[in-house]
């Protein structure tokens, strides 16, 4: 029998909203986008650089608006995304909140069940993944479940489609779940007092009094808004009292309790029946994240990420659209139609000379990078889908504890070996503003895009074996020295990690090409138009000779820290439109003999190790704010020339030969 209390939200309203609430990795953008079709709008969330999508959908001649809210773990924030989630609940009281659950970790998502359940919010539960579930032997009485909740339970395999009717039809009449926590008698008396003192707001008085025993700062803001300072004071004498009461902190009283009912209910709904797991399968799983078998699965990801990429990618792709494309076809045809009318000569060059727009950006940006970026996309995208990435964070995680961080940095570390612009937007995965930042740091300085690690791996080809490991040590040894150093100046504290780990599975062709023509659209309308103002101002600064003034102010450093040719000063300084741009350049020196073995050397490094390419800076600003871009770029600069100064001084005093 079902216990479901209808929601009393109005249905006047022209549209009513359905915020889609879940932990990460539980498929909800794929529920969302099948609920919203393609026109949605995405846009970042009010004073944050959390981005939020947003659509629309019409059931029963009815228009709801739609929002995506970021992936959770708790409704008590320990990260921006976490604390966005929450303000959307406490702000806006929706007609619906759908839950979207991993049905193989029913427990995690309970967790978030109950707190949304003391929000009195109307619910539906989407158990997705179903198919993934069943895999594992997992069977959730759905019938039952919904009768402990109060809610409507439904199951979905969202890349089939399959369930979408019923989650449909579920939305149409949400419920408020009727299941209740009880944290005691000293705890539940505080709740009410705290509770009386409260403004009204989106969620119920009760959830936001369990908020604020728990601990949660972050709702400090929102009480100065909506309260005097004398009954923010009492509130947080209550609090206090509270807690001298116990031993132990309140946060963890509170989750221990709803665990305990969490693995109450699990165990009455949730029923395992075995299955025969295939042999490679299962081998293959736990060789991924073995200690020592899962480095040489690692090394073959890589190898085969390297041919696809900087083999495929950088070289076949790249030389056909560069030479063939652009080459024979575009940039010849767009150079004669300028010169017929366009008869002046500043315009002319601006769109077809040394720094033009069609024979630099574009070219650049559509014939040389997005091939790359393209190719490391649909990459990316196969490990996504097949559950190899998470493996990697868990494998990688000892090591990026020695810099402050945790083992999901290497999800945009990974992606800043293709683009570093698209990089740094992927930091937004990681929970807090330090470790953000700290990661934008690393990509800036030590981490090479596909591009230039293919011109800096062309020039390796003429060095020793010795030079290369010299290079390798260098920068790997400045990584994390620098991330040492930095988690121990950028303030905050270093987060917990947790991360579901799925099975491994066959990637979806339909999966992989919707991510990554999303991804490749994202670049199209962010990044190239970066790179058309970043040649914009090449170019002026060309017209207007200070691009030689600073060449010229430039080649004493270069000669007299880095012992280079002066030449050279002029591609490091086209190494910040591009960082392939310089390594490119350095690389034609050497080629043509005007660098010999130690100087290429040295101007590997210090190109590997130079400041982010301007798209990159524009990207770091838009992300981290101007204080942040230009703080990193000056402290990138100066330890590129530093390190590439010390290398060059110890190589030559010692009188190492390369």
């Amino acid at each position: 029998m079902h216990c479901h209390k209808e929601s009393t939200v109005s249905s006047s309203s022209t549209i009513k909203r359905i915020v889609l609430i879940g932990n990460p990795n539980v498929g909800k953008s794929v529920i969302f986008g099948l609920l919203t079709g393609r026109y949605v709008t995405v846009s970042n969330y009010p004073g944050t650089t959390v981005e939020i999508s947003q659509g629309n959908m019409t059931l029963s001649d009815i228009r709801y608006h739609v929002i995506d809210t970021p992936g959770v773990n708790n409704l008590i924030p320990m990260s921006e995304d976490e604390r966005v989630t929450r303000d959307i609940l406490l702000t806006e009281r929706p007609y619906a909140v759908v839950q979207v659950a991993d049905s193989k970790n029913l427990r995690r998502t309970l967790m978030i069940t109950l707190q949304l359940a003391e929000m009195d919010l109307p619910l539906v539960l989407d158990l997705n993944m179903e198919d993934e579930a069943m895999d594992r032997g997992i069977i959730i009485d759905k019938q039952k479940l919904s009768e402990i909740l109060g809610v409507r339970v439904v199951s979905t395999v969202a890349p089939r489609r399959k369930g979408l009717k019923e989650l449909k039809e579920s939305i149409v009449q949400p419920s408020v779940p009727v299941i209740k926590v009880d944290y005691g008698e000293a705890i539940e008396n505080y709740i009410k007092r705290i509770e009386e003192l409260l403004p009204p707001a989106g969620i119920s008085g009760r959830s936001v009094a369990l908020m604020i025993l728990a601990g949660d700062e972050s709702l400090r803001e929102w009480l100065k808004k909506n309260l005097s300072q004398e009954v923010i004071d009492e509130i947080e004498r209550l609090r206090d009292e509270c807690q001298s009461r116990f031993s132990e902190p309140l946060a963890k009283i509170i989750n221990d309790v709803r665990y305990r009912l969490v693995n109450s209910i699990t165990v009455r709904v949730v029923h395992q029946i075995p299955r025969k797991e295939g042999r490679i399968t299962n081998a293959l799983e736990k060789a991924t994240m073995h200690p020592f078998w899962g480095i040489p699965v690692f090394i073959a990801v890589l190898f085969l990420l390297y041919e696809f990429v900087g083999v495929f990618g950088a070289g076949i792709l790249v030389d056909f659209f560069e030479n063939v494309i652009f080459g024979r076809y575009i940039n010849p045809m767009v150079t004669r139609v300028a010169e017929i009318i366009l008869p002046i000569q500043f315009f002319r060059d601006m769109l077809v000379g040394e720094y033009g727009i069609v024979t630099v950006a574009l070219t650049y940006s559509i014939a040389i990078i997005l091939p790359i970026t393209a190719t490391f996309f649909i990459a990316f995208s196969i490990l996504e889908d097949s559950g190899y990435l998470p493996r990697l964070a868990i494998m990688s995680n000892k090591l990026f504890n020695i810099i402050g961080l945790n083992g999901k940095a290497i999800l945009p570390m990974v992606l800043g070996l293709g683009c570093g612009t698209m990089a740094v937007m992927t930091t937004r995965i990681l929970e807090t503003k330090r470790d953000r930042i700290i990661a934008t740091f690393l990509l800036a300085l030590a981490v090479p895009c596909s591009a230039q690690l293919g011109v800096i791996l062309g020039m390796m080809g003429s060095l020793s074996l010795k030079a290369t490991a010299i290079w390798i040590f260098t920068v790997i040894a400045v990584l994390l020295l620098s991330g040492f150093l930095a988690a121990r100046v950028v303030p905050g504290q270093k987060t917990e990690f947790f991360l579901e780990i799925p099975p491994l599975r066959k990637p979806r062709l339909s999966n992989v090409m919707i991510k990554t023509l999303g991804r490749i659209e994202w670049y199209l309308k962010e990044a190239v138009p970066l790179f058309i103002l970043g040649t914009l101002v090449l170019f002026l600064l060309h017209k207007i000779k200070l691009l030689g003034i600073i060449e010229s102010a430039a080649a004493p450093l270069v000669h007299g820290v880095l012992g280079l040719p002066p030449k050279t000063a002029g591609f490091f300084i086209m190494g910040f439109l591009r960082r392939d741009y310089g390594a490119a350049g350095l690389f034609s020196m050497a080629q043509h003999g005007e660098l010999d073995s130690l100087q290429t050397l040295v101007s590997l490094i210090t190109i590997t190790l130079f400041v982010p390419c301007l798209a990159n800076f524009f990207m770091i600003i838009k992300e981290r704010g101007l204080r942040v871009a230009v703080s990193v770029t000056i402290i990138v600069f100066l330890i590129a020339f530093l390190v590439g100064g010390l290398v060059n001084y110890i190589l030559t005093t010692f009188n190492v030969m390369i």
